[in-house]
């Protein structure tokens, strides 16, 4: 008896699929739970497993095909013998002359270990070019998790700078695809379809344009405060809560408290009414391989800042292994943008419907500033916060980002919450 293969149940909000990569071809061995094919929604790229182990007997929707919840992508045959090359492979080996050849070389670490791990593990560990012999297991017997290679991944990437803003929420951009070689006035040109996830992503900065009355207002920060402060406690915190101390975590801490103090743009609009939120769901946009997604920090106003650091860390290393559900994006009251860790130095960031306010960060460097009628040097960056100005009055717009300054540049009010 054949098993059916679906489209997992999509959020409300998703109305089909696109196939976007089948993993395995018919007449291939597949084991329960290996990733069969990727779907891209306008959110987010959603693994399907297979639900069974057996032989791949048929696929009825190809790669680029659209495809609603609970439609049948592929069948799978329990007692069905595979096809593939493995098993001509297997029967060679056992048809082979019993004399004890020479010594064969060790197989490299990854490929032995890669036997023992779950597909799920094998596939990060390949996107990695990681060792999974370096990696210790916290699995039964010893096995490799994801949570195992996340947190290795997480242990080995390179602290920033003191003097540059360390962003955890939003990862460095991957290196751009090779470019072909051009012949010397060759004027070519190419196509290629645009993603689910940038066609979302289009469709929703238009809409923001056409159904907003957008402005931005600017302030300069004095960031040496925080960074002081990160820089006395960092390895304390470290050790006491096992994350990081970035400065994402003053800065959600900030937007809470002038949230609270400035409703209004933890508000929106919705027909003739405007619906406040006694809550402050902040999404932070992460930086992905298919594009920026923004995953959503709930209850911020009830989070540590330790709470904060875990969370942040946990999106971005989900955004760059595909693992960012559509439940994480969901929501939000309240966006902060960090184009700082890309160098930039002042932007306009727009805003993330239904939302009426979105906070952009920007690079950290030194300027002179006067300070008592003397010039001194001080690490300075830029703020923005774009403003939909149908429900934030201008006044609010630069009184909530004066809150958010003075809160940073001096962060025992956060703890004093004055």
């Amino acid at each position: 008896m054949s098993i059916e293969v679906k489209v997992p149940t999509l959020p409300e909000s998703v109305p089909d699929a696109t196939l976007l990569d089948w993993k395995k071809q018919v007449g291939e061995a597949v084991a329960q739970d290996e990733i069969l094919v990727e779907l891209e929604t306008d959110k987010v790229v959603l693994e399907v497993p297979a639900p069974q182990a057996g032989v791949l007997t048929e696929i009825l929707k190809s790669n680029g095909d659209v495809a609603v919840a609970d439609e049948i992508l592929a069948r799978i045959d329990p007692a069905a013998t595979a096809t593939s090359s493995n098993t001509a492979a297997q029967s060679a080996s056992e048809a082979a002359p019993a004399a004890a050849p020479a010594p064969a070389p060790a197989p490299a670490p990854a490929a032995a270990a890669a036997i023992a791990l779950s597909p799920a593990v094998r596939k990060l560990v390949e996107e990695q070019q990681l060792d999974p012999g370096a990696i210790t297991g916290t699995g039964k017997g010893g096995r490799l998790t994801k949570g195992d290679v996340l947190a290795y991944l997480e242990s080995r990437a390179p602290k920033a700078p003191e003097a540059a803003l360390v962003a955890t929420a939003t990862p460095p951009a991957p290196a751009p695809a090779a470019v072909a070689v051009r012949a010397p006035g060759s004027r070519e040109e190419r196509r290629e379809p645009m993603s689910r996830l940038r066609q979302r992503i289009a469709e929703r900065l238009l809409g923001a344009q056409q159904t907003s009355a957008i402005l931005t207002t600017f302030n300069e920060l004095n960031m040496e405060p925080v960074m002081s402060l990160r820089k006395r406690h960092k390895e304390r915190f470290e050790k006491t809560h096992g994350a990081r101390l970035g400065f994402m975590s003053f800065f959600a801490k900030a937007a809470v408290a002038a949230l609270k103090r400035y409703p209004a743009v933890n508000a929106y609009i919705e027909g003739t009414e405007i619906v406040y939120h006694d809550y402050c769901d902040i999404g932070v946009a992460v930086g992905s391989p298919r594009g920026l997604v923004v995953p959503v920090l709930r209850n911020v106003e009830d989070m540590s800042f330790a709470d904060i650091e875990k969370t942040i860390a946990d999106f971005g290393a989900r955004a760059q292994t595909g693992a960012i559900t559509v439940e994480d994006m969901q929501g939000g009251t309240f966006t902060i943008s960090n184009g700082g860790v890309f160098g930039s130095m002042l932007s306009t960031p727009i805003l993330n419907p239904p939302q009426s306010a979105i906070l952009g960060m920007h690079k950290t460097q030194e300027r002179p500033v006067v300070i008592d009628g003397e010039i001194a040097i001080r690490p300075v960056m830029y703020l923005a916060l774009s403003y939909d100005h149908r429900i934030v009055d201008g006044r609010e717009a630069v009184l909530f980002l004066v809150a958010i300054k003075e809160a940073l540049e001096d962060p025992a009010r956060l703890l004093l919450e004055v």
